[in-house]
């Protein structure tokens, strides 16, 4: 088992260790099973993107401007006049109770005529709170132009404003609601799983020999040759008895194969969280961290004149401190074929912290140690 030897360090390396980064490891056993539904999905069965144009009205005067929204104004005297409100002048209408808003929802698969989906509402003008507000019939259509729902009904609105004439405060975001199950299905999208003759498993993350153990394990509740790998992201399933074919897609979907994946490591420099996968492998390398604190500290004097001096006048002398601290860098030693958990004990003997981690990790790849793909998001 190789091992980590590093050079001995100051009094700091207790407190050092304690205040490292939040270094997020995903360990996985090599041996972990999951199902096959829970890294992939079969093809044609997915979720339908809708969209649709809307009103929402009732609101206490947060709706959208008169002037800074002229597409609100228009769209309430169509409306109106749809319901038999006519010769009525958009110029005389004050929309601040109502605000204009895109609906969105997702259309599950084998949605039936008549069944309830969530909807988002969001504002498109310059509303500024949509509380309280109730979303008017909304027609939602898909990527093809027609209608498969439609919204309506009172909006709830997880964030608030409260303002004055001086200061306001915001929780969340106002301008965007929800309607549980706020829309009715209108039109089904066909999809007949009953007559397919074979159907595709799609990998969500690709990979060569997941897909291979995909396959043997449709084999094994098939039997010989029932599943063929056409790609790293696709397996083609073919369905000889589909008498059934309900049973036989759930009794795949649950089969519990070993994903496979390459050596991974995510760095997230914002928020300083790093995801070491349990395959990384780093080579024989010697890893210093160092560097200089400057401290730089302000102070003010006041200078007072005599009593009895003429024209002198009290003064404020400014005063800067400057010291530089160098902190001794010690070196870890890593040997040839490092593990995840040398890594990380390697990178907390020095007391790293999160950022010089990830300058680390960028130096390491950089000099061909690192044995994974090195991700910066």
């Amino acid at each position: 088992m190789n091992s980590v030897y590093t050079l001995p360090l100051d009094g700091l390396r207790s407190a050092l260790l304690l205040g490292l980064l939040a270094v997020a490891v995903l360990v996985q056993p090599a041996d972990a099973q999951v199902r096959i539904k829970d890294i992939a999905s079969f093809e044609g069965v997915r979720d339908n993107h809708l969209i649709g144009y809307g009103l929402v009205v009732g609101l206490q005067g947060t709706g959208d401007g008169l002037n800074a929204s002229p597409f609100t104004r228009e769209a309430i005297a169509g409306m109106l006049e749809r319901l038999g409100v006519a010769n009525l002048e958009s110029t005389q209408l004050n929309t601040s109770n109502t605000a204009a808003v895109m609906v969105t929802a997702n259309l599950p698969p084998f949605a039936r005529r008549g069944s309830r989906i969530d909807v988002t509402v969001s504002s498109l003008g310059d509303a500024t709170n949509l509380r309280g507000g109730t979303l008017l019939v909304t027609p939602l259509t898909a990527a093809d132009g027609e209608i498969y729902a439609v919204a309506q009904g009172p909006i709830v609105a997880s964030g608030f404003l409260a303002q004055g004439n001086a200061a306001s405060i915001v929780d969340g975001v106002p301008t965007t609601a929800r309607i549980d199950s706020g829309a009715i299905v209108e039109r089904e999208i066909d999809f007949e799983l009953a007559q397919l003759n074979s159907f595709r498993i799609a990998l969500h993350e690709p990979d060569f020999t997941t897909a291979s153990r995909i396959g043997a394990a449709v084999d094994a509740v098939l039997g010989p040759r029932s599943a063929q790998v056409k790609d790293p992201g696709t397996v083609e399933v073919y369905v000889g008895d589909k008498s059934d074919l309900v049973k036989t897609v759930a009794a795949i979907e649950n089969q519990p194969v070993t994903p496979d994946g390459i050596a991974r490591v995510v760095v997230d420099d914002r928020s300083g969280t790093i995801v070491i996968g349990a395959n990384v492998r780093i080579g024989q390398v010697a890893v210093s961290q160092g560097g200089l604190t400057v401290i730089v500290q302000e102070n003010f004097s006041v200078s007072q004149p005599e009593p009895f001096s003429i024209g002198g006048t009290t003064v404020v002398v400014p005063e800067t401190e400057i010291e530089v601290q160098e902190r001794q860098g010690g070196f870890t030693i890593l040997q040839g074929d490092v593990s995840l958990q040398d890594l990380v004990n390697g990178l907390n003997a020095i007391g790293v912290t999160a950022r010089q981690t990830i300058s680390i990790l960028q130096a390491i790849k950089a000099a061909g140690a690192l044995h994974a793909h090195l991700e910066i998001i």
